[in-house]
């Protein structure tokens, strides 16, 4: 395996495809390569590639989540979600452009078995053990995205920047089909560079864990209000950040058996993060 270490955002974007895949704080991608669940030939650390630092409503891919917990001029539904991702270790070493493109926690996936995000036909979170899977957009596939930021920026609807182009938060996801299995709408070398974050009236990030302090969302609730409009990220309980326009959308979850839970458990955070808005 090689290791390229690229000056620029142009360097770094030469060199990726065919193989190579990015590296940044390394705290989802190193483990992945350990287990085998992504090959790569050559790892292309990006880390004087891409931005870093805050200036005013634009983030820097390359800030560390710990960075954006502790900066007052961040909104604190995103300092908050970054407070809460991991461990202090994780978090220092871990960047915001990295978090997004983190990969599902769902065992199956992770156990490598032929399942749909896979490239197979079956999901078998359906059929097997699914107590931390999804309730939205799980027709074909019922894992669960694990990012805490990525529920507040949509909520708060930050904009992303590429190398080659600007999109919405919401854009940056898709949910897999049977043409595309991948849950993020970039090409294979396609770079995040920066973050737009409105600044919103107020905002919150509440999460509900298995356990107290640093775990995966079983449902995280982000809320943000820009006058008499609040909006919705969610974490833990679809494929990918889920947007809510309002609570009454969640009428529309379709648990498995071992999630109805997941249901109550977002009313209940709705219902407290619009009271702490």
């Amino acid at each position: 395996m090689k290791l390229l270490r690229p000056p620029s955002a142009e360097a770094a974007v030469a060199a990726l495809g065919n193989g190579s895949v990015a590296l940044a704080g390394g705290t989802d991608l190193v483990p992945l390569l350990r287990d085998g669940i992504v090959r790569a030939e050559t790892l292309v650390h990006v880390a004087d590639a891409v931005p870093r630092g805050i200036d005013g409503t634009r983030i820097g891919a390359g800030t560390t989540l710990a960075e954006l917990e502790a900066d007052p001029q961040i909104p604190a539904a995103l300092r908050e979600a970054c407070a809460q991702a991991a461990s202090p270790q994780l978090r220092s070493m871990g960047t915001i452009g990295g978090n997004l493109r983190q990969a599902t926690r769902c065992w199956y996936w992770r156990l490598k078995y032929p399942c749909w995000l896979h490239g197979g036909e079956v999901c078998h979170a359906k059929a097997g053990q699914h107590r931390e899977h999804a309730i939205l957009g799980n027709e074909r596939c019922a894992s669960a995205h694990p990012s805490d930021p990525a529920a507040a920026l949509l909520a708060l609807g930050a904009r992303v920047r590429t190398d080659r182009r600007e999109l919405a938060m919401g854009d940056l996801y898709r949910l897999p089909t049977a043409e595309n299995r991948d849950v993020v709408a970039l090409e294979p070398d396609e770079l995040v560079l920066e973050l737009d974050v409105p600044t919103p009236d107020s905002s919150v990030y509440l999460k509900a864990m298995e356990r107290r302090t640093w775990s995966f969302p079983l449902v995280g609730v982000a809320a943000a209000r820009f006058g008499e409009r609040i909006s919705y990220g969610l974490a833990g309980v679809a494929p990918i950040p889920w947007a809510l326009d309002s609570p009454e959308e969640l009428d529309r979850a379709t648990p498995l058996p071992g999630t109805e839970y997941k249901v109550e458990i977002a009313r209940t955070l709705l219902r407290r993060a619009v009271q702490a808005l």
